[in-house]
């Protein structure tokens, strides 16, 4: 799907991806993506760390997005002006960080 939206990417934005996203680095340089295990084989130690902290980084951005969603923003289709939609999604944000 990344691939054929063809959205371009900043090169010093980082991307933090699930394994599914292997080939992102062909379009993205800046990508981590946890390594693989190979087929017959174990990871190595260094891999496994590796792998722990990439899931450490994006465990925080899958928390965010799901208390994101309990204000209902992003887990519904929104149906208000888009021209506020940023304003709204802001103040989500600022509430979310109020409460937790």
């Amino acid at each position: 799907m990344f691939k054929e939206s063809k959205l371009p990417l900043h090169e010093k934005l980082k991307c933090l991806g699930y394994k599914g996203y292997q080939g992102i680095k062909k379009y993205h340089k800046n990508t981590l993506t946890p390594k693989k295990k190979p087929k017959n084989s174990c990871l190595t130690k260094e891999d496994k760390i590796k792998n722990k902290e990439l899931a450490r980084l994006r465990i925080i951005g899958e928390h965010i997005n799901r208390k994101l969603k309990v204000f209902r923003i992003l887990s519904e289709r929104y149906r208000n002006r888009h021209k506020r939609f940023t304003l709204r999604f802001n103040f989500s944000v600022i509430l979310f960080d109020q409460f937790y």
